[in-house]
């Protein structure tokens, strides 16, 4: 399975809010055995996320889409994700009656406070789309076609993924390995691991923990044992993490 991340918020792009949206998915995915092809990072622009959620929904098996879900003007993603599809805007009795649960669970425990909230804004969700709601968050998000719509504040987007994480599946698998070996003297080693066993080899440098972490992936397990065990032997490395002592 290959998925594609659609991150959206100005804030992203300025730096004034860090990306681990991202971050996290990606380490969740990958868990599962999926592969990420794509990490994007976009602005609040209604027509630009149309483009590239129509682009990436007919590129990749699933698209994840975080961010800009709400009723403020700078919320644009539902809508664009509709526009993506040529869908309408629409209210179903299962959104309007989760925005209104947790509207009066919100009154509830700040009673001295106002609200003045749009309820039909918050429950909006494209025509014939799979409403996601949680206890989370106030607007739900949902899926359209192959395209799940997630909120971007992270506890909201992590309980909205675990309501459809177990639609996402795949075979790969990885394992890590640690050397001290200077990165130019593996080159050739990692080549032929790579090449021997048809296997995707990296290797990140953790100055900190002064070695060399390998990372082995790969969709056959016996291709990444026999992967694994050649580099052991053959990149002078180790199952559990080592230091420099030179």
């Amino acid at each position: 399975m290959e998925v594609a991340l659609i991150t959206v918020g100005d804030e992203l792009l300025s730096g004034d809010t860090v990306n681990t949206n991202a971050n996290w998915l990606a380490a969740e995915l990958s868990d599962r055995g999926v592969a990420v092809k794509r990490i994007l990072s976009i602005p609040d622009e209604r027509a630009e996320i149309a483009a590239r959620v129509r682009e990436y929904a007919d590129d990749f098996d699933a698209v994840i889409v975080t961010g800009g879900i709400g009723s403020t003007p700078d919320d644009v993603t539902v809508e664009a994700v509709a526009d993506a599809f040529d869908r309408e805007m629409v209210v179903t009795d299962l959104t309007r009656e989760s925005v209104e649960r947790r509207l009066a669970a919100i009154r509830e425990r700040v009673p001295d406070r106002e609200f003045d909230v749009d309820v039909a804004a918050e429950a909006a969700v494209p025509a014939g789309s799979r409403p996601l709601v949680t206890e989370a968050g106030l607007a739900p998000g949902c899926v359209v076609e192959n395209v799940y719509v997630m909120p971007g504040i992270p506890d909201e987007l992590k309980a909205t993924f675990e309501t459809v994480g177990d639609e996402f599946a795949g075979d790969r698998r990885s394992r890590f390995l640690y050397t001290v070996e200077p990165e130019s003297n593996i080159i050739a080693a990692l080549a032929e691991a790579a090449e021997r066993f048809d296997v995707a080899v990296g290797c990140y440098p953790d100055r900190e923990a002064a070695h060399n972490r390998l990372k082995v992936t790969a969709t056959d397990d016996d291709a990444l044992d026999a992967a694994a065990a050649w580099l052991l032997e053959n990149a002078n490395a180790s199952e559990t993490p080592v230091s420099r002592d030179w």
